[in-house]
């Protein structure tokens, strides 16, 4: 009997490993929030759907005024997060992390201008991400921070694919 219980245990447990969820991972533009305008690449660091897990994006715009000015920004947000929920829909995200920024100015036919540097920022937000993958929302507010400034009421929404 003993035996029995112990294949049937193991049998068991053989099946749910074998049948496991993969990592929860998402895709996802985003307006505002670290990137200001990025894609984004999100993934939890443990097989399930909540929990902690990591995004890295990659962002940025041009902008001219019609007179061959223009000025060009690179984002590159990286950070670390935190998922809670029990629905596996519904999430509320705590994160944290930063953002490098690269700026380029050209004026016409003169001299350019090149500034970098970087920023941390905080993420308190609701996300939708079904556990079966879909359409993946978020909405967040993101604190920023950096040498002599502080905005605690910045913010951002993501529209993506969660696989």
């Amino acid at each position: 009997m003993k035996k029995r219980f112990a294949l049937l245990i193991l049998a068991f447990t053989i099946s749910v490993t074998a049948n496991a969820q993969k990592a929860a991972k998402a895709f996802y533009a985003e307006l505002g929030g670290p990137g200001l305008a990025s894609a984004n690449f999100d993934m939890r660091f443990a097989k399930k759907e909540d929990g902690f897990g990591f995004r890295v994006g990659i962002g940025g715009f041009s902008l001219s005024d019609g007179f061959g000015d223009r000025t060009g920004i690179l984002t590159v947000p990286v950070g670390v997060n935190y998922l809670i929920g029990k629905d596996q829909k519904n999430y509320f995200e705590l994160g944290a992390g930063f953002t490098y920024i690269n700026a380029t100015s050209s004026s016409s036919g003169f001299s350019s201008d090149n500034f970098s540097s970087s920023f941390g920022n905080l993420t308190l937000g609701y996300r939708i991400a079904p556990a079966k993958g879909g359409f993946f929302f978020k909405a967040e507010i993101t604190p920023v921070f950096g040498n002599g400034f502080f905005i605690p009421y910045y913010g951002g929404v993501a529209f993506g694919y969660k696989f």
